[in-house]
């Protein structure tokens, strides 16, 4: 690193500094007011299923968009940013991973990997959404170039994967290495406690009207939590280098986007749309995110998506390192020919 980008590095980290302070009232609030009306959700979900599915499923959303922000609880644990406690944040991270069937400290390791490498193209593949360059996609056989195809399909990526990531991935990751002794430990007693807790739920309210009320508030929380993931940093004109010209403030400042979100979503996703500010500090707690980027105008001018021109970044599929931009497959053929 450069004495510039030090220096630089420095001044943001002293800059944000006064925002990464938990409080540990407004955690505990948010904290019991997210558990509760997810447990409430759950159980008029429960009573639901005696009306008619179809009124269980309208209340799935909601309760899926609670379990999105007890992730995003979750998450401000694993970066030790909800309690000054580094043992409270570890506890409550365990616990909400029961609910959210992500083993607590397997996760925080590869999302601290995705933290200190994201943009990166020396340092791909864990804790990312495979993207590959389009010299590297050109370079792959024809069964190589469908496989990814297929991979970065949205009912793939939103749909399936989710399916995969949550529900069997997270299960046996046999991505880590076995030297990671902790991480392993905490995927099995996570597995444990699961185990424990569908076995309870068998033996009181039944398996069945157990698995109508869950599933699909997990599947509806897994996807919209690969999709929030997905736009943080697919989107046209992000931020990828290699060689040694990787940068960490330019990759948290242009490779993650600004997702302005409506009032109410951004409190169902606990502010993690302001994501850019997440990556330069990612000990700011995330009720404190928004007022960061309120009363820092060099944190304003970003990458800014709505929800209309997220949508659009679905086409994006591979980084074009001569334009440095993301492109989608229709603009290999113009890419080919040099126009």
């Amino acid at each position: 690193m450069t004495d510039k980008a030090t220096k630089r590095r420095k001044s943001w980290t002293e800059k944000l500094a006064k925002y990464a302070r938990p409080s540990t009232g407004r955690s505990l609030f948010q904290l019991s007011n997210t558990a509760l009306l997810f447990g409430l959700a759950w159980l008029v979900m429960l009573g639901s299923l005696r009306i008619s599915y179809w009124l269980t499923l309208a209340l799935a959303i909601p309760a899926a968009g609670f379990l999105v922000r007890l992730f995003i609880i979750q998450h401000d644990c694993g970066h030790g940013s909800f309690f000054r406690s580094r043992a409270a944040n570890n506890a409550l991270g365990f616990a909400i991973g029961v609910l959210t069937l992500t083993p607590y400290g397997y996760w925080r390791r590869t999302h601290a990997i995705h933290h200190a490498t994201a943009g990166n193209l020396d340092q791909r593949g864990l804790g990312d959404v495979n993207t590959l360059t389009v010299k590297e996609y050109l370079a792959r056989s024809r069964w190589g170039r469908f496989r990814y195809r297929l991979y970065r399909h949205p009912i793939v990526l939103f749909g399936v994967g989710p399916i995969y990531e949550f529900i069997l991935k997270h299960r046996l990751p046999l991505g880590a290495p076995f030297t990671w002794k902790k991480e392993w430990a905490s995927v099995i007693w996570t597995n444990v406690v699961i185990a424990s807790v569908i076995a309870l739920m068998w033996l009181t309210i039944g398996i069945k009207p157990f698995l109508a009320v869950q599933v699909p508030i997990t599947l509806l929380a897994g996807s919209a939590g690969v999709w929030l993931f997905y736009v943080q940093h697919q989107f046209e004109d992000t931020y990828w280098d290699g060689g040694g010209s990787w940068n960490f403030q330019t990759a948290g400042m242009h490779g993650s986007s600004y997702y302005d979100l409506p009032r109410v979503l951004h409190w169902f996703t606990g502010n993690i749309a302001v994501h850019h500010v997440h990556h330069l500090s990612s000990r700011i707690p995330n009720y404190r995110l928004l007022q960061c980027l309120r009363e820092n105008p060099e944190l304003q001018q970003v990458t800014r998506l709505t929800l209309w021109q997220s949508l659009k970044c679905v086409r994006l599929k591979l980084w074009d390192e001569d334009n440095k931009k993301l492109v989608g497959f229709r603009s290999l053929r113009r890419l080919r020919s040099g126009s």
